[in-house]
């Protein structure tokens, strides 16, 4: 005879459930991560009211040294160094963070597409995104900003357009999955359209990859956007940014000024601490699908 315990259902936690579960399990390493994103999220939101002066005024010597009014001292023209960081700070993880939303919105909703109606429809998609990936990504950005320009809005473009491309693939191969699904065939028999089957059918099935995955592109894209600061065509002065913050003081350092390895230490903190709470979201997706299965 079956008893009520083997017969009993799995109730599927709720949000406040799952919050807890992700938080409670959370090891050291990726309590640091987001700590240190919080920390970020916190100078983004408020730089205005933490930075001790201007975004752009002239307020010591050049290349002031380390004092109570200045804590980290001067750049190369006079400001202050840490109220530089500051607003850097807002103003590099705001447009990472635009460009990496832009790029998941094209991705997933291309990715999705593809996966749902095969076809031609994927095949002409697919190739299409392999032509772009086969080209080099700094390549393509150096090419395509030399020509429009340095606008913040080409540049966040730029950057939503190439990492597409990445989201693409991961979309399309976890919507694959998903598409074969029962429920998604019986909502094709219901005759829903695409976008509700999309929206409806695989995105709440798919959530917990393209979270981790947000945080992978949002690194890629802020690294992207340091990286042509620092060649000159990214975020352009007077606005204050990590990358060109290291290239405005990169000669100093070979006159024993440490004023370069400030901006260029903020930038692989933001990094590492991201990754750091993407490895746990990863190996907590993959533990939690496991034990749904089980179930």
């Amino acid at each position: 005879m079956v008893t009520t315990s083997e017969t009993a259902q799995w109730v599927r936690p709720t949000k406040m459930m799952v919050v807890k579960q992700f938080l409670k399990g959370m090891p050291l390493t990726a309590r640091v991560g987001l700590a240190i994103i919080v920390i970020n999220l916190i100078v983004v939101v408020f730089a205005p009211w933490l930075a001790p002066y201007g975004e752009t005024e002239l307020v010591t010597d050049v290349w002031a040294p380390i004092s109570a009014e200045h804590w980290l001292g001067g750049d190369h023209i006079g400001r202050d160094m840490l109220s530089r960081i500051i607003y850097g700070a807002r103003t590099t993880i705001a447009i990472a963070f635009l460009a990496t939303v832009l790029a998941f919105f094209m991705g997933i909703v291309t990715g999705f597409a593809a996966a749902v109606l095969g076809g031609i429809f994927d095949s002409i998609l697919s190739r299409f995104v392999e032509t772009l990936m086969a080209i080099p990504t700094l390549l393509m950005a150096l090419v395509v900003i030399s020509v429009l320009g340095s606008d913040l809005f080409v540049l966040v473009a730029v950057i939503a357009v190439l990492d597409s491309t990445r989201v693409f693939r991961l979309s399309r191969a976890i919507a694959m999955d998903v598409a074969v699904m029962e429920y998604v065939e019986a909502a094709r028999l219901r005759g829903e359209r695409l976008w509700w089957i999309m929206t409806r059918e695989i995105l709440p099935n798919t959530t917990l990859p393209l979270i981790a995955e947000f945080g992978l592109r949002f690194v890629f894209a802020f690294l992207f956007i340091a990286a042509l600061s620092f060649l000159g065509l990214g975020i352009q002065p007077p606005l204050a940014d990590w990358g060109g913050m290291v290239r405005e003081s990169s000669s100093a350092i070979i006159y024993g000024i440490v004023a370069p390895l400030y901006p260029a230490g903020a930038i692989a903190i933001l990094a590492v601490g991201t990754n750091l709470l993407v490895d746990y979201v990863l190996a907590w997706s993959n533990r939690s699908a496991a034990t749904e299965f089980e179930v």
